[in-house]
């Protein structure tokens, strides 16, 4: 849906290709197809094997890039990025990849996700002499790495790795070398393909589809990918813990292309709208989804009751994002400049509502206005998702209970807020009926924590914490 207005941002998305003479060709079309992970900034950094080559800028993919950037990024290695900010805020020298250059070896970093202890690690970095460049949390793990003096570049990764918690897609690239590793709860997705002869590693496989490569497998929990001359090589850096992957990226931030562990979003989705109807039945006359994340939702919903569906919103998709607004007035024009409703599909009608979620109620206010304005005789919300009560601390951008309507409000409540004549939301074992196969359901799983408060990993305070190892 509006992501923007409601609250719920991405943190980011990554993409890099290993042995391609187009190298930073590709990874440009394979940040495109990420887009919608990250709008404030973009960059990419090729290897020749002799030195690491960057552009990055603020903005979208296609602002940050022109043809001429291209002749300068040399090589047949890339790593890419576009940004969002939850953690250490905007500004140029936060856009990713971040480059670190040394007398030995340079590297550069790109990161989905957060470090839950990032604030105590800065504090002892910072004592034992570290100067940080960024407010990025990403930071930190290049100073973990090179404190490890003289190991190995793997070895040093994964004692580095060792002292970080959290949720992290990590992609480390040096001059001659590609690491990718992905946190030991598998909280954000990470996907390895094949272009031709070339490795490809994508935060989602709808990237795969666009450049044309294959998809081979999810990366695993706690799994060090290192690609060299010599090919690839796995390594374990923490032992085997259940997947928890984000529930969100199903519900909300995934493309509806993308298969996330080995299911597919779109289906998923539309099982959601199923499981909601069979909950939460409603006599209608139309379904309509809000575009566009929560159309797979409400065809499942129209499908499941018979009641038709029909496009009942229209978004406008030559507006820029909204979410630099900080007033709540401008967020209420930001909904009315980005949908609108479809008089002649709504009037008259008793209208199902579909949507994905609801953070602040903003956005659904509004959307139930626009409805009823339109001639709508009755609008009745359905939430594709289980009330978001909880703020999430690893990568999506819900920092407080306070921001959270649900956390303050009753679903009838919230349902007089907003105007709806009802509202229902699915509950948290239809979510995961929709998403979980039960083939998988003793090592995978999804984090419900938004929902449940339920956090598969240690949350640490803003304080000084003991720098841990192990």
């Amino acid at each position: 849906m509006l992501a923007e207005i409601k609250g719920l941002n991405e943190e980011c998305g990554v993409f890099a290709i290993w042995g391609h003479e187009k190298a930073a060709e590709v990874a440009y079309y394979g940040l495109h197809a990420l887009q919608h992970r990250g709008q404030e900034g973009a960059g990419i950094v090729t290897s020749d094997g002799e030195a690491l080559h960057l552009h990055k800028g603020n903005g979208l993919i296609n602002e940050v890039f022109e043809q001429d950037e291209f002749s300068r990024l040399k090589g047949n290695s890339a790593l890419g990025h576009v940004r969002y900010a939850t953690q250490g805020g905007g500004g140029y020298e936060n856009v990713q990849p971040l480059v670190f250059r040394s007398q030995k070896e340079s590297m550069a970093l790109a990161h989905n996700g957060n470090l839950v202890n990032a604030y105590a690690l800065k504090n002892q970095l910072e004592a034992q002499g570290s100067i940080l460049q960024t407010t990025s949390d990403t930071e930190v793990l290049a100073h973990l790495i090179k404190r490890s003096g003289h190991l190995a570049m793997d070895e040093a990764i994964i004692q580095a790795l060792s002292m970080i918690k959290g949720a992290y897609a990590f992609s480390i690239m040096t001059e001659k070398q590609l690491f990718v590793a992905l946190d030991p709860r598998g909280l954000r997705p990470l996907s390895l393909g094949m272009l031709g002869g070339s490795y490809v590693i994508s935060s989602e496989t709808c990237a795969f589809d666009v450049i044309g490569a294959s998809y081979i497998r999810e990366i695993e929990p706690g799994e060090l990918l290192i690609i060299d001359e010599n090919g690839l090589h796995s390594r374990k850096f923490a032992s085997p813990i259940q997947r928890t992957l984000c529930s969100m990226e199903y519900v909300y931030f995934s493309r509806p292309d993308s298969n996330l562990d080995g299911v597919n979003v779109h289906a998923s989705r539309k099982t959601m709208g199923k499981e909601l109807a069979y909950e939460a039945p409603i006599d209608a006359d139309v379904v309509t989804g809000v575009p566009d994340s929560s159309i797979s939702a409400a065809i499942g919903f129209s499908e499941a009751t018979g009641i038709p569906y029909e496009l009942g919103l229209i978004k406008n998709r030559y507006v820029g994002r909204t979410f630099i607004q900080p007033s709540q007035e401008l967020r209420e024009q930001g909904v009315k400049m980005k949908l609108s409703a479809v008089r002649g599909i709504v009037e008259g009608k008793r209208v199902v509502m579909v949507d994905d979620s609801i953070v602040r109620g903003t956005t659904s206010k509004r959307i139930v206005r626009l409805l009823k304005e339109a001639g709508a005789t009755e609008v009745h919300v359905r939430i594709a998702s289980p009330p978001i009560e909880n703020p999430c601390y690893y990568g999506i951008d819900t920092s407080t209970k306070g921001e959270l309507i649900a956390s303050n409000h009753s679903t009838e409540e919230i349902r007089e807020l907003i105007g709806a004549d009802s509202l229902a939301y699915l509950t948290t074992a239809g979510l995961e009926k929709s998403i979980v196969k039960k083939k998988d359901m003793l090592e995978h799983g999804i984090c419900n924590a938004c929902f449940t408060g339920n956090y598969p990993t240690e949350i640490y305070p803003e304080t000084v914490l003991p720098l841990e190892k192990g």
